[in-house]
């Protein structure tokens, strides 16, 4: 796994788990991660199950609500 890829994970994975605070960055790995997973999909069906978790896509829609308001 690339540098940048874990470090993408571990943001999220510590701001879902209350290490770091909810902020820009965790926004912006999600970003990143769910650009490189529809990349994934485009490539090889194999990859059309795959997604977030609920904890992920409930903190992204999160993100979604809160640059309407």
């Amino acid at each position: 796994m690339l540098e940048s890829e874990c470090n993408h994970f571990e943001i999220i994975n510590e701001s879902l788990s209350g290490d770091r605070p909810i902020d820009e960055d965790t926004f912006s790995s999600i970003a990143v991660m769910a650009e490189r997973l529809d990349r994934l999909k485009k490539t090889n069906v194999l990859f059309d199950g795959v997604g977030f978790s609920e904890q992920v896509d409930e903190l992204a829609l999160c993100e979604m609500i809160s640059a309407i308001s």
